[in-house]
């Protein structure tokens, strides 16, 4: 999930639809309603969030400072033009980057991608370019397919992003709820959590498949990890 931090509403909301046709999950914020939800927010909702777009308003500063001193989510802040000082002020509040508008929803989703890979780097695999690359599959995280020995696996986006979600928190047991919070963000009503059963039901089907192994083991009450092989045949 994508969340989108600006005074104006209609800017918030368009950056919130342009990712969502990505196949990202976003949610969109004014700033006092987002550092009152960020403040109140569970560690399992805040664990979904893969990365915070910072529009324009006066508090990205501080607001930077907060986030960062609750979270290691990746903070994005866009400016409306080039200027120096200020880009300089949020670098220092911890923004881990700051890009001029405009700029494209896939760029945003790439960038903040590549910021997770670094902030995770001693926890992925030598191929610095993924999250996971174990046992002929290798994830990439960053809205590429996955890969099975080399060859890209076509998978609808939301199987593909719950692969990612699983990559990006490899070593970590996952809960439906969180899953769900992820994909379809944390305050969607229209659609119900037991959905994400069956997606994965479907990912790993095609996984084992295609591998010759299920990568995802279930433990009934804990949720779901991404495993080796090893891990499987022990």
């Amino acid at each position: 999930m994508i969340v989108v931090v600006d005074h104006r509403s209609e800017v918030a909301e368009a950056y919130k639809t342009t990712i969502g046709r990505e196949g990202y999950s976003a949610i969109s914020f004014d700033p006092d309603d987002f550092i009152s939800w960020f403040q109140t927010c569970p560690d399992i909702d805040l664990a979904s969030v893969e990365g915070i777009v910072l529009g324009e308003f006066d508090s990205r500063e501080s607001m930077t400072r907060s986030i960062k001193s609750r979270s290691q989510v990746p903070a994005i802040a866009l400016s409306d033009a080039a200027a120096l000082e200020t880009t300089l002020k949020l670098f220092q509040a911890g923004a881990d980057d700051v890009v001029r508008k405009p700029v494209h929803a896939k760029e945003i989703i790439a960038r903040l991608g590549a910021i997770r890979r670094r902030i995770q780097q001693d926890q992925i695999s030598q191929e610095q370019s993924a999250l996971w690359g174990e046992d002929g599959l290798t994830i990439y995280g960053d809205g590429r397919d996955p890969q099975v020995n080399g060859a890209n696996l076509d998978l609808p986006r939301r199987e593909r992003r719950i692969l990612d979600y699983l990559a990006i928190n490899k070593g970590r047991r996952l809960t439906r709820a969180q899953i769900f919070a992820a994909i379809y963000g944390v305050l969607e009503e229209n659609v119900e959590e037991c959905v994400v059963e069956s997606h994965i039901s479907k990912l790993r089907k095609k996984l084992r498949q295609h591998l010759g192994y299920d990568p995802i083991d279930t433990q009934r009450f804990l949720g779901y990890q991404l495993v080796g092989r090893v891990a499987v045949a022990a």
